[in-house]
């Protein structure tokens, strides 16, 4: 018997999990924190919020579990993607970190597209480089704040910042770093010649190893602030993409997952790094040695739910959302939700794309907006598995993840729209179970991951299985949804950010 803590550092909010490797799950702690908008199509947090929010959470472990939380024996991370943090050589943030949902390099991102063809950023990257990932986010911090970059010592993503935190060690691993598009997806290691030819300093780039591989030990500062037992071993960890991946038992071909949290996509786990020619999905290094993990990304599902929820309508949890939605028939009334709040990526990938309910009519309620919300995120969904089925990859049925697998409604519009059986997994953190038994594995407690999904991932008994009714209903309204954003799409144009107060 061991115990693994697993930690995930996501947009919304860092949540911590304990499992025994005998017993499975023992406790899960969150909390919550906010993205800082200082100016239109910016987005930003503060590295030091989200350690002080994790030496709550793990507060609050100690407090529920304390046997269980002295008897830590490694420690697994996951983390939200394509973040930059920049840090001193006290590793120290010199500024608020650029996460994902950031648009303000849009210029920088044209910079690099006008230096490098599609196919050579499909051969380095095998990704479009746009605005919100580290690259671009680092050329403009280079232009605009060049005493910033003056004082960096180590570029880092998010979780990678609170494993410095933790261990003393600044270091990558291949996940993250594949999805900055500052590194060679299929060397597995920094595009020194893209750094290079941007005149990016290489002192700033970290040594890249590995997800399972240790990346160093609880320090004496760590243990004092956290209570948790000196020296044990640390991960690397990986992107939330592929370490939920893992919590949802995938780690071979012949899977997709759904997942809908603060972004959504939807993803698979492949050997070769396969990427669209159009560079319309993303393709990245998995956190299974020698694997990529390929998927369409959407900005913002889960995010959406929380704008309606928060913004529009001041609702108190989801209990009211999930069943005045349920109470509108499918297709709300024609009422149809692009959920391009902050830009979109697949299929677009266009920063400029903008949100928008069409079809308003007096009949529409606070129910018919909640429904639109869920059913144009699906949609969304929808565009980014009709890529992936062009590209030869598909399963029979859908695995869901995220937030949005809460929703037993939200679960069956999936399976309306995307017209295959839906399952969700009983462990609802995904994210978390799988830096947990990427970290036993990594740490030598479990075999394989294999003996670690067949232990802890458990699916629930439901089946979702497409409502044909509802299918032909959601079929008419995906086309007119397919149609509204090229024909919108010049107006967005002519919307300056200068105008939204």
């Amino acid at each position: 018997m061991a115990v693994i803590l697993g930690i995930d550092i996501g947009t919304s909010s860092v949540k911590a999990m304990l499992i025994d490797t005998e017993e499975g799950p023992l406790a899960v702690c969150a909390k919550e924190y906010e993205v800082m908008i200082p100016h239109p199509g910016y987005a930003e947090q503060d590295p030091e919020r989200w350690w002080m929010s994790l030496k709550e959470v793990l507060s609050g472990l100690r407090g529920e579990r304390p046997d269980a939380y002295q008897a830590v024996a490694a420690v697994g991370y996951s983390g939200q993607m394509h973040g930059l943090v920049l840090v001193d050589e006290a590793g120290t943030p010199v500024r608020p970190a650029i996460i994902w949902l950031d648009q303000r390099s849009k210029e920088q991102a044209a910079k690099i597209s006008s230096q490098m063809t599609e196919k050579e950023m499909g051969e380095v990257f095998c990704n479009r480089v746009g605005s919100g990932f580290a690259f671009p986010s680092l050329l403009w911090v280079k232009e605009n704040e060049p005493e910033v970059l003056a004082k960096t010592a180590a570029v880092l993503c998010p979780k990678d910042y609170l494993r410095l935190k933790m261990t003393g060690e600044a270091g990558a691993e291949v996940v993250d770093a594949s999805s900055t598009c500052m590194f060679s997806t299929k060397d597995r290691d920094w595009a020194w010649d893209i750094i290079d030819r941007f005149s990016l300093p290489r002192r700033i780039f970290p040594k890249v190893e590995e997800s399972m591989q240790i990346a160093g030990k609880i320090s004496a500062a760590c243990a004092a602030e956290t209570g948790l037992p000196k020296d044990i071993p640390v991960i690397y960890g990986a992107g939330d993409q592929p370490a939920q991946s893992i919590g949802n038992g995938v780690f071979d071909e012949g899977h997709l997952i759904s997942n809908i949290g603060t972004g959504g996509q939807i993803s698979a786990f492949i050997k070769e790094p396969v990427y669209d020619k159009r560079l319309r999905t993303n393709t990245f290094c998995h956190a299974v040695p020698g694997g990529y993990t390929i998927f369409g990304a959407t900005l913002c599902s889960g995010m959406s739910m929380n704008w309606a929820k928060n913004k529009l309508f001041h609702l108190q949890g989801y209990d009211v959302v999930n069943q005045e939605a349920a109470a509108v028939p499918a297709g709300s009334a024609g009422l149809i939700y692009l959920p391009y709040l902050s830009g979109e990526r697949t299929p677009h990938m266009d920063p400029d794309a903008q949100g928008m309910f069409f079809g308003l009519k007096l009949v529409h309620e606070r129910g018919h907006f909640l429904r639109s919300v869920m059913e144009g995120v699906t949609y969304s969904l929808r565009d980014c598995l009709e890529l992936m089925q062009e590209l030869g990859i598909d399963a029979q049925t859908i695995i869901a993840s995220g937030g949005g697998a809460a929703s037993s409604l939200w679960l069956q519009i999936q399976a309306d729209i995307l017209r295959k059986p839906v399952r969700a997994c009983e462990v609802k953190e995904q994210a978390c179970l799988g830096a947990c038994i990427l970290a036993a594995v990594g740490c030598g407690l479990l075999d394989s991951l294999k003996e670690g999904c067949d232990r802890f991932v458990r699916m629930g008994d439901r089946v979702y299985e497409p409502d044909q009714a509802h299918a032909a209903v959601y079929e008419e309204c995906y086309e007119t949804f397919k149609k509204l954003y090229p024909r919108t799409r010049d107006l967005y144009l002519h919307t300056a950010d200068s105008m939204i107060e």
